[in-house]
């Protein structure tokens, strides 16, 4: 055997090896049955801010579920970057069984685990850290009149 063939043998043993010891990974993120499934429920929110109104139909995960029990809430929704609006919640959610998820997109409705926060997306973004619990129904035109209200999130 000439030193290359080893060299391309052990390259490809190693290869394989650091594949198969990912592929749990990504597997995880794209379970059907998983955290990142974008699989929504029948359970709906209303979110009502400055004479406008938002509807989303959640996802099913843990983190979700949390937000719904704690529902109705009278908070405040304000401008965070160019790209999202925030509400800022009494407690933090569950993060059990959160995981990674992929095609974010404008109209995602989120949770921002470091922050506690919810996390309403307007533009593009990506960002690690967040658990998506859902998607606004009827696009997200509310989103963009731009600073702070009061806002009500409530279960319909």
């Amino acid at each position: 055997m000439s030193m290359t063939s080893k060299f391309m043998s052990r390259r490809a043993v190693l290869g394989g090896t650091l594949a198969a010891a990912a592929l749990p990974l990504v597997a995880q993120g794209q379970d059907e049955r998983g955290p990142a499934s974008p699989e929504a429920t029948g359970v709906r929110i209303r979110i009502g801010f400055n004479n406008l109104t938002l509807t989303a139909t959640l996802s099913n995960n843990p983190t979700a579920r949390d937000l719904v029990s704690i529902l109705p809430l009278n908070l405040k929704i304000e401008d965070y970057g160019r790209n999202e609006k925030i509400v800022h919640l009494p407690r933090k959610l569950t993060e059990e069984g959160s995981g990674a998820f992929g095609n974010e997109q404008p109209g995602d409705l989120c949770y921002f685990k470091p922050w506690g926060n919810l996390a309403l997306f307007h533009a593009d973004y990506r960002w690690d850290g967040l658990i998506r619990l859902g998607r606004f129904d009827d696009g997200f035109e509310p989103l963009l009149v731009r600073g702070e209200y009061p806002v009500r999130i409530e279960r319909i």
